[in-house]
């Protein structure tokens, strides 16, 4: 719609230049270089990458006219938006209105969740009311909700920014959750230094589905091109652990003298919890905090209520009221 309105002489409906057509556009272009820094900067409910990127566009490269297949699910959205297109393109409606409106939509939409959100947050539980169990069985939860791939990542940052003045060391800046370590030039999802140096020595990559051995094949070649002195990979999964994989991290660490780890994520934290058992209300309220401030592309405004129902669910069974 941007498009359209920066230029008019633009068919809306072909923002795929490698269509060829004179009045094609670069949808990405746009995307990339204004609609990615508007969305972020009024923290509208949108994916802030590039949609473009998605499976729905990334290699279509055809016009976008009533009743083209597109990939994604529901379907219903995606017909009425190409139905958009076509009224905008034939004049129907008009390309600066409908921005607007599209806009004034967002952030009714923005504006509406974050005040269902700020009456989530008004329960509180007082610490000594809150147990080992009773955390581990709202994460437990809360990672069986759909789209929660980014919540392992979350967990361990929550638990070593907590404790690492206990522990000596330190997280390196959290990625978003797109980025890819080719990119970011990141080793894995986490990675933990020294407090006195910038030495990075372990690293963590997170995982909802079961490590393979070609995730351990992956991690030992990244090992093996960095110039860090690497003690431990270490993977987090909230999937079953083969035993067959244990095998194999096992026999890499005897032969590089990096040790491969594959660690349950409930276990991780039960673990955590009973060595630092003082930290627990600030470990779960440092995970409440980093999922709130993660964008809706990474956790989701669904996923960032049900936490907060689980919790408010958690105080009203301890008999807390508000703190």
């Amino acid at each position: 719609m941007l498009a359209k309105v920066h230029r008019p002489d633009r068919d809306i409906r072909k923002p795929f230049t490698e269509i060829g057509d004179p009045d094609t556009y670069s949808g990405r272009t746009y995307d990339e270089k204004y609609i990615t820094d508007f969305v972020i900067r009024y923290q509208l409910p949108c994916n802030i990458t590039t949609a473009f990127l998605t499976p729905a566009f990334r290699t279509f490269n055809q016009a976008l006219l009533p009743g083209t297949r597109l990939s994604g699910k529901p379907r219903k959205p995606y017909d009425a938006v190409l139905q958009l297109l076509q009224l905008v393109q034939n004049g129907t409606m008009d390309a600066r209105t409908v921005l607007i409106e599209i806009v004034r939509q967002l952030i009714l939409l923005r504006d509406e969740r974050q005040q269902q959100i700020n009456a989530l947050l008004q329960v509180g539980i007082q610490p000594h009311l809150l147990t080992v169990e009773a955390i581990l069985d709202l994460i437990k939860e809360h990672l069986k909700a759909p789209r929660s791939s980014r919540l392992p990542v979350l967990i361990i940052t929550a638990a070593y920014e907590v404790a690492q003045n206990h522990l000596g060391k330190r997280l390196r800046p959290l990625q978003p959750h797109t980025a890819a370590d080719t990119r970011t030039g990141t080793l894995g999802d986490l990675e933990i230094i020294s407090q006195d140096s910038q030495q990075i020595t372990i690293v963590y990559e997170m995982k909802t589905r079961s490590v393979t051995y070609r995730d351990i094949e992956n991690a030992r070649k990244k090992i093996t091109n960095t110039s860090s002195q690497i003690d431990q990979y270490v993977f987090v999964t909230t999937a079953p652990i083969d035993a067959g994989v244990l095998m194999h991290a096992s026999m890499l660490t005897k032969q590089i003298g990096v040790e491969f780890m594959v660690l349950d994520c409930l276990e991780f934290i039960k673990h955590f919890l009973h060595l630092f058992y003082e930290l627990r209300a600030k470990f779960l309220d440092r995970y409440q905090q980093l999922i709130l401030s993660e964008p809706e592309s990474a956790v989701s405004y669904e996923l960032k209520r049900k936490f907060l129902e689980l919790r408010n669910a958690l105080a009203a069974s301890r008999g807390s009221g508000s703190a």
